[in-house]
């Protein structure tokens, strides 16, 4: 008889948010799989209980070969929950690999449900919630991040990222130029937290007050892209919008194709809008 995986989230900020079952899933389990080991040793004190079997570290650095133990343990019979630092594991954090190979292995997987730092930003973020879709964290590097934002410059549903404090002023900056400096977000930090605070504005806004240093847990909301009004997807604006693109360093290939696929047209009639506005340039 094969085990059961329990995908256990944990609080993202204050312990008294854990949910009952949490507890319950520590001590019962045969083993515990925690991203930081001395982080489970500080929650499970707060909670007043005592893991019930072992303790393991899985962690980004030891993932991958920490898998297969793990996995092996499930087929045997065993119990596993796996917590990561804060929220939902396999959420940006350790734990997809070990689902995966869980579900190959034909083992139960279940969850904790618990604190999620994407959709408590969402919920206080005053952006629509109606429509999302969770981004993670962007690249480290300045031109792939671009790239990126790039791939979700038309995208109408909210977003939400996370980020590094010391990386937030360069993020958001990016996306003042790539998304619009009036683009309307909300940067979330420490929810949950003593020094919790949600800060609202456009992008450009948003990046000048990050640029003073931030600290903490970051989450940003940032509003979709306005779809077209009727008739508003006329040749001028589909050359604008690829103008924008390409002065953001994108490839007019690409930024053509972008526009075109935002807008709802043929990426042919986003080329000609562009070949349009060219020959309609001023003249010398």
């Amino acid at each position: 008889m094969t085990g059961t995986l329990v995908l256990a989230g944990t609080p993202i900020g204050d312990p008294s948010d854990a949910p009952p079952r949490l507890a319950a899933e520590l001590t019962a389990a045969d083993i515990v799989a925690a991203e930081d080991t001395r982080r489970l040793r500080r929650l499970t004190q707060a909670l007043g209980v005592a893991p019930g079997g072992r303790v393991v570290s899985y962690f980004e650095g030891n993932e991958a070969a920490r898998t297969p133990e793990l996995a092996e343990a499930l087929a045997g019979g065993a119990r596993v929950v796996l917590v990561t630092d804060a929220g939902m594991p396999s959420v940006s954090d350790p734990g997809y690999r070990l689902v995966a190979a869980a579900v190959q292995h034909g083992v139960r997987v279940t969850a904790v449900p618990g604190p999620s730092a994407v959709l408590t930003a969402l919920a206080v973020s005053g952006l629509p919630v109606d429509r999302f879709c969770f981004e993670g964290f962007l690249p480290r590097k300045p031109g792939e991040r671009r790239g990126r934002l790039r791939e979700a410059a038309e995208e109408r549903r909210t977003l939400v990222y996370f980020e590094a404090p010391h990386r937030l002023e360069a993020t958001l900056t990016a996306m003042a130029e790539v998304f619009g400096a009036e683009r309307e977000a909300a940067v979330c930090r420490e929810l949950t937290k003593t020094y919790e605070q949600v800060r609202r504005g456009p992008l450009a806004e948003l990046a000048e007050w990050a640029a003073e240093g931030v600290r903490g847990e970051i989450t940003v909301v940032v509003r979709g892209a306005e779809p077209p009004a009727a008739g508003e997807a006329d040749a001028a604006e589909l050359a604008r919008r690829v103008a924008e693109r390409e002065a953001a360093g994108q490839a007019r290939k690409e930024a053509i194709a972008e526009v075109a696929r935002g807008a709802g047209v043929p990426k042919r009639e986003a080329f000609d809008a562009v070949v349009a506005a060219k020959n309609a340039g001023p003249r010398g």
